[in-house]
Formats: C-alpha cells, sequence, structure tokens
C-alpha cells in the first residue's frame, strides 16, 4: 500500500511505452492514453491523500510526464501534417524546456521539473490535443498548444534560474 501512487506512475510509464508500438489514434490508443491520463491525476492525488508524499515520488512522477509528453510530441508529430510554424514552435519549446532543466540541474544538481499551475495546464491541453483537434482543427489546436506550453517553459526556466532553493511545488513564477 506503501508504493501506491509510484506503482501508479510506473503504470503510466508502461502504459506510454505502449502508445509507441500501437497504432495512433485506435481504439486500442485511446484506451491506453486515457489510463496514463487517468493515472497522472491518481498518483499525485493517491499520495497526498494517504500522506505517501515523496521527495522520489515526485521525481518518478516528473519522470513520467516528461517522458508522455516527449512519446506524445513525437506521435502527433509524425501523425498530424503541422504547419511548419507549429514544427518550429515545438523545436523552440524543447530548446527552452532542456535549458531550464540544465539551469536548474547546474544551480541544485538533482532534476528540477517543477510542479506550476502553468505545467499542469500544459499538460491538461497536450493531454486533451487529440479533441481539441477534432472540434478546432490543426492550426488552432497547435497555436492554443503551443502558447501555453510557451508560457509554462518560460515560466519554470525563469523559477529555475532566479529562485534561492529548489522548490518542485511551487505554484507559479508568482510564489517566488
Amino acid at each position: 500500500m506503501r508504493n501506491i501512487a509510484n506503482l501508479i506512475t510506473i503504470t503510466r510509464i508502461l502504459g506510454t511505452t505502449v502508445l509507441v508500438f500501437i497504432k495512433p489514434f485506435s481504439e486500442p490508443f485511446f484506451i491506453i492514453y486515457s489510463i496514463c491520463g487517468i493515472s497522472d491525476i491518481l498518483d499525485g492525488m493517491i499520495a497526498r491523500k494517504m500522506n505517501l508524499a515523496s521527495k522520489n515520488g515526485q521525481i518518478l512522477d516528473s519522470i513520467a510526464d516528461f517522458f508522455m509528453v516527449i512519446v506524445l510530441v513525437f506521435i502527433f508529430m509524425l501523425n498530424f501534417k503541422f504547419p511548419l510554424f507549429g514544427t518550429h514552435w515545438v523545436i523552440i519549446i524543447l530548446i527552452i524546456r532542456l535549458t531550464s532543466l540544465s539551469v536548474g540541474f547546474i544551480r541544485y544538481k538533482q532534476l528540477t521539473f517543477l510542479h506550476t499551475y502553468a505545467n499542469k495546464l500544459t499538460g491538461i491541453v497536450l493531454f486533451c490535443f487529440p479533441f481539441m483537434y477534432i472540434g478546432l482543427g490543426l492550426y488552432t489546436t497547435t497555436i492554443l498548444v503551443c502558447f501555453i506550453a510557451s508560457i509554462s517553459a518560460m515560466e519554470e526556466l525563469i523559477i529555475n534560474t532566479v529562485s534561492k532553493k529548489l522548490c518542485r511545488d511551487i505554484k507559479s513564477i508568482f510564489s517566488l
């Protein structure tokens, strides 16, 4: 029972790995995709409710989130005909994220994924991407997701650059 939250997080990592090998946007894909999304909500909620939250659990959750984002971006980029500006925008966001991780690692000697509101919102809109695509179209969905992801990436970079100490659960730049 003590490791239930971490087991749920590991399920997301395994499920995300399976997504790579399943036909994108098929019924099995969306079933596993949904399980991964639900596990992302449940792991932290269970850890907090059962008083099982830990630094290692936070890091594992962040790694699972990062892995899922990378896999989803890869799947989406290969299966949608993104406008060129969208591809460039995603590359810029990735560079900002990697710069933020590098700055955090240099400053704190550990991975510095932050659980800001903007990062959570980015995860939600990225997860909703296939559904928003159906309703809004690729162009509008790309702009919306990239805009929110840009804000959260910049916020995380600023926080990692100026904060006095590492606080993974910082809510926003305004919490400094």
